[in-house]
């Protein structure tokens, strides 16, 4: 027997269920995500070396890579098994290249699974390929020049707004969106408008007609006199039925669900965010414990942008539509749905991989899980299913200079809305069941009614109607869109109402800054045209160097007249509309690393801070900070009495002679309401000594866990981060970093320097 073969995957559950499928001969293993990217701390790309990006391991990826690395030396093949995009393709080049750099003579192969079935994987491992250069590139121009929109643009937010905001290349644009929005709802000028409204029966079924003409001309009523009149008139004369058309509509099913009609849907039907559905999708994806079926599989891949489906899938699906519904819910021959411009057809729709009905396997499923493949298991099978049939009636309905329509419908044949209907379909009213009616009945009328309606804004954006406008726009693919929407949300760019998104005082802000200096780079064309050169390049038409030299170029000179023009705007405050209880001047909205508070714009004249809520009507509202309590305890250094007072980590006693004592404690208060000081733990000794000064060091315990510190404090600051061996002994642990990448959730104070240097010097890495 030979030496076994290394599988790897992204997931430990995509691990899981792939080696079910496999014999002793495969060992699996899970890189867990990327396991190399730009650094966080440093710009990490050469811009005078042709764009050359600096690739560092991550901290928290040692030991993973370690794993790979000792069961790559025990193998003669390696399978890269990563997800079947641009992700999981460079994914499969960065742990290519560690593996290579250790083994030169080792075989790597990548294989991609659409769906995590032993068919497919079995495939797969028979006709592997290699790994696709041009997707890769794909993903590393499409990083590198997220990095650089990160890093050149967040400096001005900091300089001019406020620290801990940053700016995305896409994110910005979705949020452009969201205020553009709210722009034309706050200029809407609302119109009013009135409709006449007649109620008839007839052979005992009643119906409804609404006013549709005024003399041959669409009936359009503005006000309530007019309105009125045409009741009174009505009143005068009398009902005769018109032409009555009678009309059978065959309604088509909608394709199988891509990614952004998957958002969609979920979020309309099932009320998941964007992210909650890709998240409860991966689970689905990778596999689920089903019992007596073991670990499987559930749905294919759910990022795409095609509605291909294989010939096993259609055969699948007509198979179970004639044992479950029959042969009239089949169509003569499957149906094939057309893919418009460039998307990944390798990839299928997203469709479910077995025949296992939902109800089947409920008990195996979270509540989340099953919700979410029953909607694809029925929007897959809808989709191969017959048409509906629609009997729909309109009558005109005479009365002088007066027609009135009537129209009613009633469905003939359900076909595939017997299994799912779009949210817009089930939404609506079922129209009238109109009685039979023919030209020239003479009708009765049971009621007039001129009802006043006004016409409304256009609507705010849903994560629905947010993801179906990124991808008419070409903003963003697939893989993005959930986090495009959750990035805004986290940043305090926009906040939801009624799950509706309404940009903050914060988001109108950066988005008035971004689009006045940045008008080109946060342009909707500029952006789509972008994604589109990214397909370029993984489609081997474009070079990744060459386009992200020639975006550098445009940038580098939007960036120089930014550069200029916000010289002369002064810092923007993010405004509360509250005085400030000191001074009465305005308080303005901040950011620490704590969250948002309030500070006075007077500041360093005036001190005055303090935390605050919104209430629904967006309005701000002062948190008050609670009179200090005072104690019977007597300070231990200057007998004065101890106050309770709060901070942000709760309540504490401190001396009530601050600022001349400053003597913080811990306490406790017992059932009876006594105050108990809560002395601290005194210092755990060790045999570790100070690399700076050579005192032991001893453990010290804070909110965060124990650490290493030097026992001569504090003249030696030194400290160490640590963890206990199996014996319970402390022993040095690796300090991580904690700096933010700043296009990404936080800043570090370093990047601004970084950024502005990255232009005119090599980098860092060059220059060590």
């Amino acid at each position: 027997m030979g030496k076994k073969k290394l599988v790897i995957v992204e997931s430990p559950a995509k691990a899981k269920t792939i080696n079910r499928y496999l014999g002793n001969n495969f060992t699996v293993k899970a890189s867990v995500g990327h396991v190399r990217d730009l650094p966080k701390s440093t710009f990490g790309v050469d811009l005078e070396n042709n764009f050359e990006p600096k690739y560092v391991t991550l901290r928290d990826k040692k030991k993973v890579i370690d794993e790979l690395k000792s069961a790559a030396s025990r193998v003669d093949e390696v399978f890269l098994a990563s997800d079947p995009d641009r992700e999981g393709e460079a994914i499969a080049w960065h742990i290519s290249e560690i593996l290579q750099k250790e083994n030169k003579g080792l075989a790597i192969k990548r294989v991609l699974f659409n769906e995590i079935t032993k068919k497919a994987i079995v495939q797969a491992l028979e006709h592997p390929g290699e790994i696709v250069q041009p997707k890769v590139d794909a993903q590393q121009a499409r990083r590198i020049i997220d990095r650089i929109v990160g890093y050149k643009i967040s400096p001005f937010l900091w300089e001019k707004i406020s620290r801990n905001l940053s700016a995305g290349r896409v994110q910005s644009v979705a949020l452009r969106l969201v205020c553009e929005r709210e722009k034309e709802i706050d200029a809407f000028v609302t119109e009013e408008y009135w409709s006449v409204v007649t109620q008839f029966i007839k052979d005992e079924v009643p119906f409804q007609a609404k006013l549709f003409r005024i003399k041959e001309k669409k009936a359009q009523i503005k006000d309530g006199d007019t309105a009125h009149a045409v009741v009174d008139a009505l009143k005068k004369g009398s009902f005769t039925v018109g032409t009555v058309e009678k009309k059978q509509k065959r309604k088509r099913p909608m394709p199988p669900f891509t990614t952004s009609k998957l958002q969609q849907d979920a979020s309309r039907k099932l009320r998941f965010s964007a992210k909650k559905t890709m998240m409860v999708a991966q689970s689905l994806y990778e596999g689920v414990n089903l019992g007596e079926y073991g670990q499987t599989g559930l749905i294919t891949y759910m990022r795409t942008d095609s509605t291909r489906l294989s010939q096993d899938a259609i055969d699948m699906a007509r198979e179970y539509i004639g044992k479950t519904f029959g042969p009239d819910y089949l169509p003569e021959k499957p149906r094939v749905y057309a893919t418009g411009g460039k998307t990944q057809d390798a990839h299928e729709a997203i469709r479910p991989t077995t025949s296992l009905n939902p109800e089947s396997i409920k008990a195996h499923l979270t509540g989340d899980q099953y919700r979410l493949y029953k909607l694809v298991f029925d929007k897959f099978l809808a989709s191969q299913m017959a048409d509906a049939l629609i009997d729909a009636t309109a009558a005109d309905i005479i009365n002088g200079d007066y027609t009135l329509r009537a129209t009613g419908s009633v469905v003939a044949f359900a076909g595939h809305l017997a299994l799912y209907q779009a949210v817009e379909e089930s939404a609506k009213k079922e129209e009238d069941i109109l009685p039979p009616l023919h030209q020239g009945d003479k009708l009765t009328s049971e009621d007039i009614q001129a009802l006043q309606h006004f016409t409304q804004p256009p609507p705010r954006y849903t994560e629905a109607t947010l993801v179906k406008t990124l991808e008419e726009k070409g903003i963003g693919r697939p893989s993005t869109y959930a986090s495009i929407l959750s990035t805004i949300e986290d940043r305090k760019y926009v906040e939801k109402e009624d799950r509706k998104f309404t940009p903050t005082e914060r988001g109108k802000i950066v988005n008035e800054l971004l689009v006045n200096h940045f008008p080109e780079l946060f342009e909707y064309s500029f952006t789509a045209n972008l994604e589109a050169k990214l397909d370029r390049i993984e489609e081997g038409e474009e070079n990744w160097k060459d386009t992200l030299g020639n975006f550098y170029e445009g940038f580098q000179r939007e960036l120089e007249k930014a550069k200029e023009s916000l010289k002369h705007v002064d810092k923007i405050n993010i405004k509360s509309g509250v005085a400030c209880p000191k001074c009465e001047a305005e308080l303005v909205i901040k950011s620490g690393r704590n969250g948002e508070f309030l500070a006075c714009i007077r500041y360093p004249e005036c001190e005055f801070t303090s935390n605050f809520t919104k209430e629904e009507d967006g309005s701000i509202t002062i948190v008050q900070r609670p009179a200090e309590e005072m104690t019977s305890i007597a300070c231990d250094k200057c007998g004065k009495p101890m106050a309770i007072k709060m901070s942000r980590r709760g309540p504490f006693l401190a001396c009530s002679g601050y600022p001349e004592c400053k003597n913080p404690k811990s306490f406790r208060r017992e059932e009876d309401g006594t105050i108990v000081v809560v002395e601290k733990k005194p210092a755990e000794p060790t045999d570790i000594a100070c690399e700076k000064c050579g005192a032991p060091m001893v453990i010290r315990a804070s909110r965060r866990g124990e650490f290493l510190a030097c026992s001569a404090f504090p003249k030696c600051r030194n400290t160490k981060n640590m963890e206990r061996d199996e014996q319970g002994k402390a022993v040095i642990k690796e300090k991580k970093a904690t700096a933010k990448e700043p296009g990404e959730k936080a800043a570090a104070p370093k990047a601004k320097a970084a950024a502005k240097k990255a232009p005119a010097k090599k980098s860092a890495a060059k220059k060590k």
